[in-house]
């Protein structure tokens, strides 16, 4: 994969960076920074998300942010340097589809916003009819559920992560469900060890 500071802090990004005096300290992190493929780490993270935001651009270019969701699994990892979705039944608006078709960089943020983590990764993307997708490659991905059209493949080209600061720490609902119904079984148990104790009591005379 290429060096993240190299792709994107170009141009005027990267005068005001000198301007503000934190060029060189980003290009001295960015080498040690800089991987030849996604970690083992990273694609744990993947593929573990259940959503996730793809920025594309149009001819004019115009930026444009889409969010994609899904069961945890949704997104698989197919190489250290490649990942897939399917793609689900939507507006019908084709906005995503349409720009990758004439420009197929994207740019693609991973939150889990309740460990306060966020992957960047900067790709080339491709969208195609699952009849026309490779069969190996539909296999790993979950098919049941909402209904998909194509297969959304981007390979990746550099990635980073971001610092926590500023991500609120939401809690995902099924991990607030769960520890509710703990706490809760919890109670219930304590107010039936009460209730036996004081049943005790008064069958004993006191």
């Amino acid at each position: 994969m290429e060096n993240y500071a190299d792709l994107m802090f170009r141009g005027q990004v990267a005068e005001i960076q000198k301007a503000e005096g934190c060029h060189g300290i980003h290009k001295a992190n960015y080498q040690r920074r800089t991987q030849a493929a996604l970690s083992e780490d990273d694609m744990a993270f993947i593929q573990t998300r259940q959503s996730f935001y793809i920025a594309s651009v149009n001819p004019d270019g115009w930026p444009y942010i889409q969010h994609r969701g899904g069961p945890v699994g949704f997104l698989k990892v197919l190489s250290p340097t490649r990942i897939a979705c399917l793609d689900y039944v939507g507006n019908r608006q084709f906005i995503t589809m349409g720009h990758v078709a004439e420009d197929p960089r994207v740019s693609l943020f991973l939150m889990d916003y309740m460990r306060r983590a966020r992957m960047k990764l900067q790709g080339n993307a491709t969208l195609v009819r699952l009849a026309d997708a490779d069969p190996a490659v539909l296999e790993q991905l979950p098919t049941e559920g909402t209904p998909a059209e194509r297969l959304l493949i981007v390979d990746v080209v550099a990635m980073d992560w971001n610092c926590p600061k500023y991500i609120p720490p939401f809690v995902p609902i099924d991990v607030a469900n769960a520890a509710t119904e703990n706490y809760a079984a919890e109670l219930q148990a304590e107010n039936n060890a009460l209730k036996a104790e004081l049943a005790a009591l008064k069958s004993s005379g006191h």
